[in-house]
């Protein structure tokens, strides 16, 4: 027996068996197994090796214009790991394929947030970050091989928003861990960079989820951990879920559509929208790895799958390269 065996072994001893067992998980394209690692393993390291994951330190989460110490895509996927994993294992879940559907989730988004999101979705008629993740890691990733991940893993990333939960107990937990960690992280950002106070909170949301950002969490993981062991399922207690969706609406209201941010977010779609419109007309700019994908993909798919995949920062120095004209010092 070796090492991955004993790991699949001990799953089914020591996990419940509500849990998904990765000796069960299915690829659409067979392999052979690794001899040290779990199927779920594989494909969370096969995550954090990808390029789409390594784009997120650069992609936005909410502020745009920010400093050293607000989140980005990145931190905010780790921030998701951590919460699914501390609940996956007080209810005897299993860990790594909630790791992986955590750090696979948001691979998919734009540059600029929600804000970049928008601006595809307007430009195309229809552009999810849910559905664009599952498309990197199913069909981009790797030269356009895709990453070969595991069912159980895809379905809890295209699923992790969206009115379709996952069909594993795994894939729920990061379904909600992904809500609790924006709305308190975003929050906590919000708070440093003045632009909320921890008294403008609602009623509700301070007397059942608190002020501070570390005891928020605490608060909703709490509740989710004793309510699903409980019941059986993934979820939070009726009352929790009440001051969680009145604490959602205030901060939609208060800060991603607020009108503080609204010149951030104009700017945002004006420099995707005219980078898309640049590459529609213009695809053999385009790297030539996208360029070769025309034939199966069609033109305007292609200009998406680039564009929604370049950061805030390249984004903007595509559009100064393009659009900008070179200003330089004068020699007389």
């Amino acid at each position: 027996m070796n090492v991955r065996e004993r790991t699949e072994e001990n799953e089914y001893k020591l996990l419940s068996p509500l849990a998904a067992k990765s000796r069960e998980a299915q690829r659409e394209k067979t392999e052979d197994d690794c001899e040290f690692r779990t199927r779920f393993q594989r494909d969370r390291d096969r995550i954090i090796h990808s390029k789409s994951f390594r784009r997120l330190k650069h992609k936005t989460q909410v502020y745009i214009i920010s400093g050293d110490h607000y989140r980005t895509r990145m931190t905010h996927s780790l921030e998701v790991a951590q919460i699914g994993r501390t609940i996956a294992r007080s209810l005897r879940l299993n860990e790594d394929l909630t790791e992986a559907i955590a750090l696979g989730h948001d691979v998919g988004h734009t540059a600029f947030g929600h804000a970049g999101e928008a601006a595809l979705d307007k430009l195309v008629g229809h552009f999810a970050h849910n559905e664009q993740s599952l498309r990197v890691v199913k069909y981009l990733e790797k030269g356009g091989k895709g990453l070969n991940l595991t069912k159980e893993t895809m379905d809890g990333i295209v699923h992790h928003s969206g009115k379709t939960l996952p069909f594993t107990m795994e894939g729920k937990i990061v379904h909600w861990a992904d809500r609790i960690a924006y709305l308190c992280h975003d929050f906590d950002d919000s708070l440093r960079a003045d632009f909320l106070k921890p008294a403008s909170l609602p009623k509700l949301v301070m007397e059942k989820i608190g002020v501070d950002t570390s005891k928020m969490i605490t608060a909703m993981v709490s509740d989710m951990i004793v309510y699903s062991e409980k019941t059986g399922d993934i979820g939070f207690s009726p009352d929790m879920d009440g001051a969680i969706h009145v604490f959602r609406e205030f901060m939609f209201e208060n800060v991603y559509h607020s009108e503080r941010l609204a010149r951030e977010r104009k700017q945002a779609v004006f420099v995707l929208q005219k980078l898309y419109e640049y590459f529609l007309q213009n695809p053999d700019q385009m790297p030539l790895e996208f360029q070769q994908r025309q034939t199966e993909w069609g033109l305007e798919q292609t200009v998406v799958d680039y564009v929604a995949g370049i950061t805030d920062s390249y984004a903007v120095q595509l559009f100064n390269d393009i659009y900008m004209p070179p200003i330089g010092v004068m020699v007389k």
